[in-house]
């Protein structure tokens, strides 16, 4: 990012941010509630523009190419945006033809992440019925399904108990380890400590 910057009317969220995240590595962006962390997620992922500045991801510009930049990218949002009246197989299956994998391709991968997470025995259960747990790691599945290359997580940790937690983590570490690019924000010191190779506060 350069100049990065977004106001909502005489306030501004975030002011003039320089950033820059190294490809591979677990990118911790640490602050207080309020601070902007999730205001400078929506900009990067293309959910809101910013007022000012620009930035740059897979070496493309996201005012020019945001789809091209959206087809290599995932994201896990703090609301986690699921949908309540289907099961996790047939949200992912959606997720996944929505970003025109093939068919024999998305059953694979579903799969693969809900035995990775530990929810392949989930079966008819409606997400309606999920713990926050349960939705984190539904939501990560889902940001994971393509195989981005970049992936962002705006505060994955919050609300889930230690199993979630440590499930979530050992994924997370599998995507580095393949040479994927994680951006994190958290207001957690610990968090960061324990799981990023690069750090910046805001």
């Amino acid at each position: 990012t350069s100049g990065l910057t977004r106001r909502f009317g005489d306030f501004t969220a975030v002011n003039n941010l320089d950033l820059a995240v190294e490809q591979g590595s677990f990118f911790g962006f640490l602050g207080p509630n309020g601070a902007g962390k999730s205001t400078t997620i929506k900009m990067l992922t293309g959910l809101i523009a910013p007022s000012a500045g620009e930035a740059r991801l897979l070496g493309m510009d996201l005012a020019r190419r945001p789809l091209d930049i959206k087809r290599r990218i995932g994201v896990v949002p703090e609301d986690l945006c699921l949908f309540d009246h289907v099961t996790a197989r047939e949200y992912l299956h959606f997720v996944g033809r929505m970003h025109r994998l093939p068919e024999g391709a998305v059953l694979l991968r579903t799969e693969e992440l809900l035995t990775l997470l530990g929810m392949a025995d989930t079966g008819k259960t409606l997400t309606l019925e999920f713990s926050h747990g349960m939705k984190k790691k539904l939501a990560l599945a889902a940001a994971l399904i393509h195989d981005p290359e970049l992936l962002f997580l705006d505060e994955p940790f919050e609300g889930i108990d230690a199993i979630a937690s440590r499930t979530i983590r050992t994924v997370l570490e599998r995507v580095v380890q393949r040479g994927g690019t994680i951006f994190l924000t958290s207001h957690i010191l610990v968090i960061v400590e324990k799981l990023c190779t690069h750090v910046a506060i805001i």
